[in-house]
C-alpha cells in the first residue's frame, strides 16, 4: 500500500476520533509511548506519527491500531482498516487459481466444523492475539462468522503461501483430526 494512501486513512481514522476515544488510545498505548510523550498528543495523527517512529504501526504492520480501534469500541473503523489492506493487496500476492479453489473448499469445510476451537486455530496458523481479539469482537456470537473471518485473516497474511496443507497440518496439529479428514475428504472428491 502507498505511503500516501496509508496516511490518507490514518487522516480519516484519526478525524472521526472523540477526544475520549483519543484518550483511551492513549492510555492502551502507554507502555509503548511513554507519560511525557502522551502529553503532548492531541490529535489521533500525533498519536499514529509516534507509533510510527517508535516501529510500532506502519502500511503493514496495523494489528496494534487495529486492536487499539476495537477496544475503544470502533470496530468500525478497525474494519475500515482492514478493508483497506485488503483492497490494497495485489494479486501477485495470491495463491494460484487451482490453490485458491482448494482453499475455499477448504474454508467452508472448516466454517462447518470448527466450533469453539478456532482461538486454537488460529494461534498455531500464527495470528496474534492482538487480530484474535479484534477478529472475536467483531462476530461475538456467531462462530462460523468467527471462523470465516479467521481463515481470511490468516490467508490475507499468508498471501502466495497459504496452501490447503498448512491448514491441514494446522488442523491436526490441533488435535482436530475428524476436521482434517473432512477437509481432505472433500478435496479428493472435487
Amino acid at each position: 500500500m502507498s505511503s500516501l494512501k496509508f496516511n490518507s486513512m490514518l487522516l480519516d481514522i484519526s478525524d472521526q476520533l472523540t477526544d475520549k476515544q483519543l484518550e483511551g488510545m492513549k492510555f492502551l498505548c502507554r507502555d509503548m509511548v511513554g507519560k511525557r510523550d502522551l502529553e503532548k498528543i492531541s490529535s489521533g495523527v500525533r498519536l499514529f506519527q509516534l507509533l510510527t517512529e517508535r516501529g510500532k504501526l506502519g502500511a503493514d504492520n496495523t494489528d496494534i491500531l487495529s486492536g487499539f480501534l476495537t477496544h475503544i469500541q470502533r470496530q468500525d473503523l478497525a474494519g475500515k482498516l482492514e478493508s483497506f489492506e485488503s483492497q490494497s493487496g495485489t494479486t501477485d500476492n495470491l495463491p494460484d487459481k487451482e490453490e485458491r479453489e482448494k482453499l475455499d473448499i477448504a474454508t467452508e469445510v472448516i466454517v462447518a466444523n470448527l466450533g469453539r476451537n478456532w482461538r486454537k486455530l488460529g494461534r498455531r496458523l500464527g495470528l496474534t492475539e492482538v487480530k484474535i481479539d479484534s477478529i472475536s469482537k467483531r462476530h461475538p456470537t456467531d462462530l462460523e462468522e468467527t471462523t470465516r473471518e479467521l481463515l481470511k485473516e490468516w490467508r490475507k497474511s499468508r498471501g502466495a503461501q497459504a496452501t490447503t496443507q498448512e491448514l491441514i497440518e494446522a488442523l491436526r496439529a490441533c488435535m482436530l483430526n475428524r476436521t482434517a479428514d473432512q477437509v481432505e475428504d472433500r478435496l479428493s472428491s472435487c
